[in-house]
């Protein structure tokens, strides 16, 4: 909204040209993955990867803008929801759009016959952006292309982008709703990493260029192909008074010790910890549970037991699924839960005694075994038929009930999710 503010004192000399044309505005997705493009005035459509819209824009049009939404799904009616950008649930937007959204803003055939525009992060940042001419002998260009998404203050991530501060403080020290305001911290996060671009409602009029009217447009999303949509992190921390071997698939595997943060970026599907290990320094040698082929970068599952973290990200409705399992058994306590919770609170916990507790038939050094690992018949393998009444499912029902206590658990009540883009940590010894 800057530019209009900056534009506002000049209304009073705005020239009007019957005579002029509309401006052709191609509004292009180089991004990896869909995106569904809005434009106010213009309506909305999806582009996957490649795909190019062409939008004609009015002479003496004020307060234009276009955005991108992601993690979209309409129904055939084109009424639905997306994770940013929303602009009220419809394909074919009529007004602006919910923060978090990278904003290209324009005002064309204005003071002196020029048109006005601008990338915007008042909205926040959803993803990278180019905006510049194509005609008309302007060569002014700008974009915003920095890892906003992944270098994002923890006070402003959220799933599929990087908040503004005003949606999340609803502060005038943020929101500039009266008087004057100057940056804060968080604009200046924004401004160092696009210079270019607008930061705060009131940012310098630096960041507003000129054409002369008549030009056509471009905004490309991910210009250059770049701006692949940031994979969630997940912290894997050691609060156990001991030396453990984290381990994730994909992701590899990393020593911690006590207090240690091993952070990955990854789409799942499993994390879990290894203990007593030896390694040598190719990486190579033995672990007591958790062992992953004698490597200390894991390429595959861990042999039984072992306490499991495991997930599947941005699935069915953009959501992510994730539970604790001990269909391997049991080696180390354990959390899992969202650390930026975009409105989720789901998380889940196994922080029983049970490798103190376990049945006889089911010990082993380092855990507590799965019955299938021990008894190997089908009705502990669940490979055939029905299972789970058996006394050693019990056990781990009992000792952690949120957690999976056999292959063939009701999944609705031992699966969590949350809105895909959260952030998550796996603690061991909670």
């Amino acid at each position: 909204m800057c530019l209009f503010k900056y534009l506002s004192i000049f209304i009073f000399l705005i020239v009007t040209s019957t005579a002029a044309t509309a401006a052709i505005f191609e509004i292009r997705n180089n991004c990896s993955y869909t995106v569904w493009a809005a434009a106010v005035p213009g309506g909305g459509r999806r582009l996957d990867t490649g795909e190019a819209w062409m939008v004609n824009i009015p002479a003496g049009t004020t307060q234009g803008r276009i955005w991108a939404r992601t993690g979209c799904n309409f129904d055939e009616s084109g009424k639905g929801k997306c994770q940013t950008g929303d602009c009220n649930g419809l394909l074919e937007c009529q007004g602006f759009g919910a923060p978090p959204n990278t904003l290209a803003e324009y005002a064309l055939n204005q003071f002196g016959n020029s048109d006005f525009f601008d990338i915007s992060l008042v909205d926040g940042f959803n993803l990278p952006m180019e905006f510049s001419p194509t005609s008309g002998g302007c060569t002014g260009g700008i974009s915003c292309t920095a890892d906003i998404n992944g270098q994002c203050p923890d006070a402003l991530r959220t799933p599929g982008g990087c908040n503004n501060p005003c949606t999340v403080f609803k502060t005038d020290e943020y929101c500039c709703t009266s008087g004057t305001c100057g940056p804060t911290s968080y604009s200046t996060f924004f401004k160092n990493r696009c210079p270019s671009a607008y930061s705060y409602p009131q940012d310098d009029t630096t960041s507003t260029f000129t054409c002369p009217e008549g030009a056509n447009y471009k905004v490309v999303f991910c210009p250059t192909g770049i701006g692949e949509q940031a994979e969630p992190v997940i912290d894997i921390r050691n609060n156990c008074p001991f030396t453990v071997w984290a381990a994730a698939v994909p992701g590899g595997g990393q020593r911690l010790e006590y207090g240690e943060v091993w952070r990955i970026n990854t789409k799942g599907s499993r994390i879990w910890g290894r203990t007593n290990c030896n390694f040598d320094e190719s990486g190579r040698g033995h672990c007591q549970t958790g062992d992953c082929d004698g490597l200390l970068k894991c390429q595959d599952y861990g042999t039984p037991p072992n306490t499991l973290a495991l997930y599947t990200l941005n699935q069915s409705n953009y959501l992510d699924f994730f539970n604790i399992s001990l269909v391997n058994g049991f080696n180390l306590p354990m959390d899992f839960l969202p650390t930026t919770t975009g409105g989720c609170t789901a998380s889940n916990s196994c922080t029983a005694d049970i490798i103190g507790q376990c049945p006889k038939e089911l010990r082993t050094p380092g855990g507590c075994n799965n019955p299938c690992t021990v008894f190997q018949n089908k009705e502990y393998c669940c490979t055939s038929g029905e299972c789970g009444e058996m006394d050693d499912f019990k056990f781990f029902e009992q000792q952690c009930p949120n957690s999976f206590g056999y292959p063939r658990e009701e999944a609705i009540i031992n699966t969590l999710f949350c809105p895909a883009g959260t952030n998550y940590t796996v603690v061991f010894c909670p």
